[in-house]
C-alpha cells in the first residue's frame, strides 16, 4: 500500500501545467494520469473552459478536472511555484537539457512541499525560447527516434509515473535549500537584465541570446532569499 504521507507530498507539492493544450481529449487523458499517480494540481494555460470531451477521456477523474485552474498566462500559472521543469523535445542553444531520470532526481533533493512546476507544451509546437525562460530546467524523455515525439498525455504519464517510482522507493539524493517562488526568481533576474542593459553589457543584436543564456543561469541556480541578496549586491554595485 502506498505510504500516505508520500501520497500527500505528491498531491501538494507538483503542480501539472499544461500550456494551450489543443485537444481536449488530451486534456482528460492527462486528468486521468495524474489520478492513477497521485497528482492533483492541474493548470491549464489559454484554455478558458473544459469541454465536454475532456471530461469523456477522465475515467474517475472528474475531480482533478473541475479542481483545474485556468491561466491567461505562464508567468501568472507557475508564479507560486519555486522550482519549474519543462518537457520538451527539442535541443536549444541556450538551454541545456536533463535527461528525465536526471531532472526526477533533482526533483527529489529540494525539501518536502516545495512547490514544483512540470511545464508542458502545445501538442504541435511545444515550447518556445520565451516560454522556456519561465522554467528552471528542461528535460527530454528519451525514445527509440526523433519522430514522431510522445503524445502530449503520454509525456505527461512518463513523466509522472517516474515521479511517482522515484517518491515511492525513497530516492536518495543531496538536499537542495528552499528556492524562492519563481514569481520572486523572475523578478530578481530581471532586475539583473535592467542593471546589465544600464552597462551596456549587451546590443540589440546579442540581446536575445544573452538574455536567454541568463535566465537559464540564475534559473539552474533555483534562487534562495540569500542568493538574491547577494547577486543584486554584486550586481548594483557602482551603479548608483
Amino acid at each position: 500500500m502506498q505510504d500516505r504521507g508520500k501520497e500527500s507530498l505528491l498531491k501538494d507539492s507538483y503542480a501539472v501545467v499544461l500550456l494551450r493544450p489543443e485537444h481536449p481529449e488530451n486534456i482528460g487523458l492527462v486528468a486521468r494520469n495524474m489520478k492513477n499517480t497521485g497528482f492533483e494540481d492541474l493548470r491549464l494555460v489559454g484554455v478558458s473552459e473544459l469541454e465536454e470531451k475532456s471530461f469523456v477521456t477522465a475515467v474517475h477523474s472528474r475531480d482533478i478536472l473541475a479542481s483545474a485552474q485556468f491561466f491567461s498566462s505562464l508567468r501568472a500559472a507557475t508564479a507560486d511555484c519555486q522550482v519549474v521543469f519543462a518537457s520538451t523535445s527539442k535541443a536549444r542553444k541556450n538551454f541545456p537539457l536533463l535527461s528525465l531520470d536526471d531532472a526526477v532526481v533533482k526533483m527529489s533533493s529540494y525539501p518536502r512541499h516545495t512547490k514544483i512546476g512540470l511545464l508542458f507544451g502545445n501538442e504541435r509546437t511545444g515550447l518556445t525560447s520565451d516560454e522556456l525562460r519561465h522554467s528552471n530546467f528542461r528535460f527530454v524523455i528519451p525514445q527509440a527516434t526523433d519522430q514522431p515525439s510522445y503524445n502530449l498525455a503520454a509525456a505527461v504519464l512518463l513523466s509522472l509515473f517516474r515521479i511517482f517510482s522515484c517518491e515511492n522507493s525513497s530516492c536518495e539524493v543531496a538536499a537542495e535549500k528552499r528556492p524562492l517562488s519563481r514569481h520572486d526568481q523572475e523578478e530578481c533576474i530581471r532586475r539583473i537584465l535592467f542593471i546589465l542593459e544600464e552597462k551596456r553589457f549587451y546590443h540589440a543584436k546579442n540581446k536575445k541570446h544573452v538574455q536567454e543564456m541568463i535566465y537559464d543561469l540564475f534559473g539552474r541556480l533555483a534562487l534562495t532569499e540569500k542568493d538574491k541578496s547577494l547577486l543584486l549586491a554584486i550586481f548594483s554595485k557602482g551603479t548608483g
